[in-house]
């Protein structure tokens, strides 16, 4: 084959391939162009969200309970688990050294009052002879002060009764509030004392319980913009559900009663108690659970979340303009569902957005209405 030959078959293959691509990009820039996506027109509705965050539950009163004697127990008066009413005795020390103490305080008072009798005696005695000139006033005023000597010591006494009195009284180990009763920890013939780290039990007062959960720095910060207060938001706040440990929903709706106004360095967190009722005392002090807090939304915008595309934490939608795709910037609420968002900002009621196909599309992309979806 010549030289002239070779070349016009080389520029015919090459013309072939010219139209072969040409012909491809021409059906690739028709399907392009032919595509049809789902589109949706924004309308204001409405939404109930809810935020859902851990939470321990306590009574509305764990009280430690002490000995405030030392001494061996010699009867407990109740069972672990009981329900015990205020002033109830709980365990019984032993009484006997404290009840000898309390007769020697007796004693000793009723010789500290008769020495004052004596005294008071001595003193008018004195007092008479002064009158008639023949002690001198220097007798009169040493008799006066062993009277003030002798009621000093009398005060002493009875003081010292009454402090015996008391020690026999803490012998019997009263329940200082209604509630529930924990662990018994130790048995009869245990030596206790005030010092000992364990208490005897514990009582919980759990006709209410407080829940505390907490929120982050962000959180309480949205919560304080929308209602313009924290003391706003525990009044506009609506009630809240609790989520038991087995995952069903407590009976009893609870409110928030405080959120407290320091932020907790090492975590970030602020520390919020809710109060719920417990009148057949099925929450139990010591449990967790979760709180779920609701939150209403009246006429905003909600899209799918499938309709958007995130870039370096920025939240992305296509809206449609004049035929063409438009990679919007939206802002959305920071409670959601997991299925759609609803807009704060960047659209607006009335706009139509691409609802399908999100991520193979991009910006200025020729749009073909498929389907219109009204925002509901």
């Amino acid at each position: 084959m010549s030289y002239s030959q070779l070349k016009s078959v080389c520029t015919a293959a090459a013309m072939s391939l010219c139209a072969v691509f040409a012909v491809s990009c021409e059906q690739q820039t028709s399907t392009v162009k032919s595509r049809e996506y789902e589109v949706m027109i924004l309308e204001p509705t409405s939404r109930k969200l809810s935020s859902v965050y851990s939470a321990s539950i306590r009574g509305k009163q764990d009280i430690d309970i002490r000995p405030k004697v030392s001494g061996y127990i010699t009867d407990i008066c109740v069972r672990e688990g009981a329900i015990v009413g205020k002033g109830q005795t709980l365990f019984v020390i032993d009484q006997v050294p404290y009840q000898a103490e309390l007769q020697t305080a007796i004693a000793n008072v009723d010789v500290a009052q008769a020495s004052v009798d004596a005294a008071e005696l001595t003193t008018n005695s004195k007092e008479s002879l002064y009158e008639q000139k023949i002690i001198s006033e220097f007798e009169l005023s040493m008799a006066r002060t062993s009277l003030a000597s002798e009621r000093a010591q009398l005060a002493q006494a009875k003081a010292k009764e009454v402090n015996a009195r008391n020690n026999l009284s803490y012998t019997l180990v009263k329940s200082p509030a209604d509630g529930v009763l924990g662990t018994l920890p130790f048995r009869v013939g245990t030596l206790v004392s005030p010092s000992d780290a364990t208490p005897l039990t514990t009582v919980s007062d759990n006709s209410e319980m407080y829940v505390y959960f907490s929120m982050n720095e962000s959180q309480v910060l949205s919560l304080t913009r929308r209602h313009g207060s924290l003391e706003n938001a525990l009044r506009s706040l609506p009630p809240i559900e609790l989520q038991l440990n087995d995952g069903s929903i407590y009976s009893e709706k609870g409110r928030i009663e405080s959120i407290s106004g320091i932020i907790d360095p090492t975590t970030g967190s602020v520390s919020i108690r809710a109060k719920f009722p417990n009148y057949k005392r099925l929450l139990l002090s010591g449990g967790s659970g979760n709180v779920i807090l609701p939150h209403r939304q009246d006429g905003c915008l909600v899209i799918p979340q499938s309709a958007t595309y995130e870039i370096q934490d920025k939240i992305y939608a296509y809206k449609v303009e004049n035929g063409v795709a438009k990679s919007t910037i939206i802002g959305v609420f920071d409670i959601s569902n997991g299925r759609e968002y609803v807009v704060e900002s960047g659209l607006m009621a009335g706009d139509t957005i691409v609802v399908e196909g999100v991520g193979l599309l991009r910006d200025n992309t020729p749009v073909k209405i498929k389907k219109v979806i009204k925002g509901q």
